[in-house]
């Protein structure tokens, strides 16, 4: 059925279930992962604290070490599976659409990436990754919430 499954993570709890759901999938399926962390890149003006007390440099060497860290958990969760993979961390103010591109330049045919239900006014204001990467996708994604 599916042979090579994409797996983002934002290095959240609710990734980590993806993570581990994905995972347990492609075992399943004798299928591979490819696990993917975005990085926003660093603008001068923001509202994300962690941009506003760096410098371009350490804000990028930070989100280096972070990635390796979210992708290190995906490479072992694999391994004690049993499960082939391979990680990448793509820098981009799009998300959505580095998941997608990702997921065709690659060849999965299933995304499986976690929602962390924000609804409402909130949802509205701040958006939805997984609803972006649901509405423009061509590929299945399977959401774990």
């Amino acid at each position: 059925m599916f042979k090579h499954i994409l797996i983002p993570t934002d290095g959240s709890e609710l990734s980590e279930a993806a993570v581990q759901n994905g995972i347990q999938l492609a075992r399943s399926l004798n299928a591979k992962v490819t696990g993917l962390h975005v990085v926003l890149p660093f603008h001068v003006f923001t509202t994300r604290t962690e941009m506003l007390e760096d410098t371009k440099g350490q804000y990028e060497r930070e989100s280096k070490i972070q990635a390796e860290q979210f992708l290190n958990v995906i490479k072992k969760t694999a391994e004690k599976a049993g499960v082939g993979c391979e990680t990448a961390y793509v820098t981009s103010d799009h998300p959505y659409e580095t998941i997608i591109k990702t997921a065709e330049n690659r060849g999965c045919d299933l995304i499986v990436m976690a929602s962390h239900g924000r609804r409402g006014v909130q949802g509205v204001l701040i958006g939805s990754e997984t609803q972006k990467v649901l509405t423009h996708t061509k590929t299945p994604v399977l959401v774990v919430h």
